[in-house]
């Protein structure tokens, strides 16, 4: 067959947590800004969209000046197994649940706070980031958790209060507003703490009143009660790891660290620009920002650049799909087109400042299972690494983009 030729050359200057409710919820409809670029046609990929694919956080960036939190090295194990894992744990592969799986059962073994049920560290808010989805596993759960767009608390208040109680948050976003599904709390022994719903409403931001959460917890009888045991609370009171009556696990946290709240902007497609300045902002390199291009595949996840027309220039630009970075100066772009087909673009790159790197792509083809379609084309980008850590970097490339990616583990 006869080969693809083209020949396209850029230079660019660098510059419900718990409850047990039989019931299906009220419907709620939410749009996500999100856009799954993989496994798409090609006219999908020459569309004019705002490039945007699925993120694993699931935290809400409040905006304020970032601080590193004070998580010791086997919690941040447990929140480095956290960044990339989809639904707050519903989309995750085998080996992402291998690793939370390991990094909760470290943490169980160590000394955390001990009689966590009666400290105070236990008191406030806290977000859940993480949980496991046995089949028992309730209606809200299964229907808002899994939701990144969404916002999942849950508050703990049990001796700082004549009213001792557990509630469950599913925040919408602050402009719709909240589901909040409360129930009587009371300490069972050091861990244990059981609890019983008795009411839940959504206060939602366009009525004046709130709207009663159709479940008859009364009638319900054994099915509205549960316990909760917490197996770890950090010294510090910002890591949780609760077990529940139905054999789910849940990790939740007060302070997220500045890459979560990073990573949730991303999922949540507002503000991102603003939130990955402070982010940098607040993560400088003490060595002249010397930052190295580090191996293995990174999944892009948000880019500051529209489509154009073309899929092949998105593709060559590295403005989708995955970058794969090779040992001895070895790169390359590739991308799902549709199935059974993807593009790749191979190159090398050398690098020319502290964290400026030259990329010289020249050896693209459109591949379709055994078979290779070689594509003429060439392309000289500058790439800069304004940030990079074991699992994510954010760069700016061809055409002064912004590009952030997960590194895939």
């Amino acid at each position: 067959m006869e080969s693809l030729r083209f020949l396209y050359t850029v230079e660019m200057s660098s510059p419900c947590l718990l409850c047990p409710c039989p019931s299906s919820p009220t419907s709620l409809s939410s749009s996500s800004p999100r856009y799954h670029l993989l496994n798409t046609t090609f006219k999908r990929l020459g569309s004019s969209r705002t490039l945007r694919i699925t993120c694993s956080s699931s935290s809400t960036f409040t905006g304020g000046q970032t601080q590193q939190s004070s998580f010791n090295d086997a919690e941040m194990k447990l929140i480095d197994a956290l960044i990339g894992i989809q639904g707050r744990g519903k989309s995750a592969s085998p080996k992402q649940l291998n690793d939370v799986e390991s990094a909760v059962k470290v943490l169980e073994g160590l000394e955390g706070i001990p009689n966590p049920a009666e400290s105070e560290l236990i008191e406030g808010r806290w977000q859940l980031m993480f949980t496991t989805r046995p089949g028992t596993a309730s209606p809200i759960q299964r229907t808002f958790t899994g939701v990144d767009v969404f916002t999942v608390f849950q508050d703990v208040y049990l001796k700082t209060t004549n009213d001792p109680r557990v509630s469950n948050i599913v925040k919408f976003s602050d402009f719709i507003g909240e589901l909040k599904v409360e129930a009587v709390a009371s300490i069972k022994d050091a861990k244990r703490v059981l609890f019983r719903f008795d009411r839940a409403a959504f206060a939602l931001k366009f009525l004046p009143f709130k709207v009663p959460y159709p479940v008859p917890f009364r009638l319900l009888g054994d099915e509205a009660k549960g316990w909760l045991d917490t197996t770890y609370l950090s010294p510090s009171g910002n890591l949780r790891i609760s077990r529940g009556n139905k054999g789910t696990t849940f990790v939740l946290q007060k302070e997220t660290v500045p890459r979560q709240k990073l990573l949730a902007t991303i999922s949540q497609d507002k503000g991102v620009a603003e939130a990955i300045d402070e982010f940098l902002a607040s993560n400088t390199n003490s060595k002249e920002d010397d930052y190295e291009l580090l191996e293995g595949n990174w999944q892009m996840i948000w880019s500051s650049q529209m489509y154009t027309d073309s899929w092949l220039e998105n593709a060559a630009n590295g403005l989708m799909g995955r970058q794969i970075i090779e040992k001895d100066g070895r790169i390359k772009f590739e991308v799902n087109i549709i199935p059974a087909f993807r593009f790749s673009m191979k190159g090398k790159f050398l690098k020319s400042g502290g964290s400026t790197y030259e990329l010289k792509m020249d050896d693209a083809a459109i591949i379709g299972g055994p078979f290779g379609y070689p594509i003429e084309l060439t392309n000289n980008i500058k790439l800069q690494v304004l940030y990079t850590d074991e699992k994510m970097r954010i760069s700016r490339g061809f055409d002064n983009i912004v590009f952030v990616h997960i590194r895939e583990m």
